[in-house]
């Protein structure tokens, strides 16, 4: 492998078609940001845009904004464009809700439907919100059990009995990127149904939701999607399936009539039927100016780039491998990873906080994972050499051995 200068580096960056799109953020001075895999940086419209909703639609406009600003269609209007993101139609993406709360409606509705199997089947290491509630539904409907099994095991472990398949595309630690469209067709050939997990996917790799055959999907909207922290979340519904499967959150804004506030209830059609409360639309604006940076970007080139940087990055860590005990987490190949890389070390705790002293923020992840996330949309070919520069520099140093790296807070 030829060996990378900085030169090469500033090249890739002149290079790159998509560069302007830096400017779209709010990056702070002396900082590198490699964390958008859990924050997404905040775009420079966001703050205008978030003070108009304010001050002109609430302050002067007030209820008549849910009409005059459409504010009742942000979850139908967000959910399109997301849709756009992960390879699906405008009509099978609802913005709505926390990627927890759209677990459960699905996993629960996708049960009902699947009434005669009794197994969720998911992963032993997947991000445990996603165990917490595959275990409730199964707790909440008596006769169905959790069976977790090994990332690589699962397609194997599909059998007669099993119900739903509920799995992260992209492994939040390691940046592992399962074959969609294999586990899909595998699940439908024993009968199972799927719940995709694109919490660490959409924005940054290429989704095809439609043509890989999906039947179910959520996703975060704070990551990649640059929403802000906390930012609603969306599901999807596979088009044919929407009517069948119900939502077992039946809110007034799923109701067919919503302001005919019947007693009764009476479920929307397609996909508005997933809806329950009101929508944050302050959370939601933040949101939609968020995937508005998305607008008008060769998406193709954008996945590729993430691929390249990760691509970078491995190259550029290789002699730190050997000499500091640094041990690939992530798959190799790039065609089997998100665009997020981790490494192993037994200090990677107080590294991590060492970079971010440095201005270098990444992130870690227990026990022993120093993980850095590759934005395509912000994130330069310079950053990835100078993080990599900086962490050689704490590493001969042994600048992590500082005791006030070791703290740990409350989030890490």
């Amino acid at each position: 492998m030829k060996t990378i200068s900085f030169e090469d580096v500033l090249e890739m960056d002149e290079r790159d078609p998509l560069a302007p799109l830096r400017d779209q953020f709010s990056l702070p001075e002396g900082v590198i940001y490699l964390d958008g895999n859990s924050l997404g940086a905040i775009p420079r419209d966001t703050p205008r845009h978030l003070a108009q909703v304010v001050e002109d639609e609430w302050g002067r406009d007030l209820i008549r904004s849910w009409n005059s600003h459409d504010w009742i269609g942000m979850p139908q209007r967000i959910g399109a464009k997301i849709a756009g993101l992960v390879g699906a139609g405008p009509d099978e993406v609802i913005a709505c809700d926390s990627t927890s709360v759209n677990l459960f409606k699905l996993l629960q509705g996708a049960i009902a439907l699947q009434s005669s199997r009794g197994t969720i089947l998911t992963e032993n290491a997947g991000f445990p919100t996603d165990r917490y509630m595959a275990q409730s539904v199964a707790d909440l409907c008596g006769s169905k059990t959790v069976k977790a099994v090994e990332r690589d095991a699962i397609i194997d472990m599909i059998d007669a009995n099993t119900a739903v398949l509920l799995l992260t595309h992209v492994d939040y630690r390691s940046g592992h990127k399962l074959d969609m469209a294999r586990v899909n067709a595998a699940a439908k050939e024993k009968g199972a149904l799927v719940v995709w997990d694109l919490s660490h996917s959409a924005g940054a790799v290429e989704l095809d939701l439609a043509g890989s055959g999906s039947d179910l999907a959520v996703g975060g909207g704070y990551k990649y999607l640059n929403g802000g922290p906390g930012a609603p979340a969306f599901l999807y519904v596979r088009r044919e399936m929407q009517d069948r499967l119900a939502n077992p959150l039946p809110g007034w804004l799923g109701h067919a009539k919503p302001f005919a506030f019947s007693q009764e209830y009476e479920a929307a059609s397609g996909i508005d039927r997933f809806l329950c409360g009101t929508p944050p639309v302050l959370a939601m604006a933040a949101l939609e100016s968020g995937l508005a940076q998305f607008e008008g970007v060769d998406l193709a080139a954008l996945f590729a780039k993430g691929q390249a940087l990760c691509e970078l990055y491995v190259g550029l860590m290789a002699k730190l491998v050997d000499r500091h005990g640094f041990t690939l987490a992530s798959p190799s190949d790039g065609t089997n990873r998100g665009s997020h890389v981790s490494y192993a070390h037994p200090q990677a705790f107080a590294i991590c906080q060492a970079l971010i002293s440095r201005g270098v923020i990444g992130d870690f992840r227990t026990p022993d994972l120093l993980r850095m996330g590759f934005t395509p949309l912000y994130t330069r070919y310079r950053d990835v050499w100078d993080a990599v520069r900086i962490l050689e520099e704490v590493m001969d140093r042994e600048l992590w051995s500082d005791e006030r790296f070791s703290q740990k807070q409350r989030v890490t």
